[in-house]
């Protein structure tokens, strides 16, 4: 499983011109779901974005988390993360999880990252093109991967 994890000071998504999900100060994270990922996958990267001290205390240090700042997380599932770019100049996505193995597990980790944060999380449609915008803020982008996390 692999995450893009943005601080914004905004977000949003729109599918068909409607807009599904819009926070102010938060996260926007994009998640790439591959077949080999599982439960414990979500519950150790829940987790650690839960408890990621990306956002500035008063003296201006990141020692935060999205939590400490009751910030609020879009989650937008995001199959090409899993890009194979090593042969030619088309991607292969060969890695990324088929939706009847990815959004199930794309769904459970919404669900535990409520948990873990006590509060709903935005979210895109599965599948759907759609419409993501953002102010970065900082900028502040994390790039995690839950197949490096030994």
């Amino acid at each position: 499983m692999r995450a893009v994890i943005q601080r914004v000071s905004q977000a949003s998504v729109t599918i068909n011109g409607k807009e599904r999900s819009v926070i102010d100060k938060g996260l926007l994270i994009l998640l790439g779901i591959e077949n080999a990922d599982g439960q414990e996958d979500i519950t150790w990267l829940v987790k650690k974005i839960c408890g990621l001290r990306i956002f500035n205390d008063g003296n201006g240090v990141m020692n935060h988390s999205v939590k400490d700042v009751d910030g609020d997380v879009i989650v937008v599932s995001q199959f090409t993360l899993h890009a194979s770019t090593k042969k030619g100049n088309r991607p292969s996505y060969i890695k990324a999880a088929k939706p009847d193995i990815a959004i199930p597990l794309y769904e459970a980790f919404v669900q535990e990252m409520e948990t873990g944060l006590g509060k709903k999380v935005g979210t895109g449609e599965f599948g759907a093109d759609m419409k993501v915008s953002l102010l970065n803020d900082g900028p502040v982008t994390i790039i995690i991967d839950t197949k490096n996390r030994h």
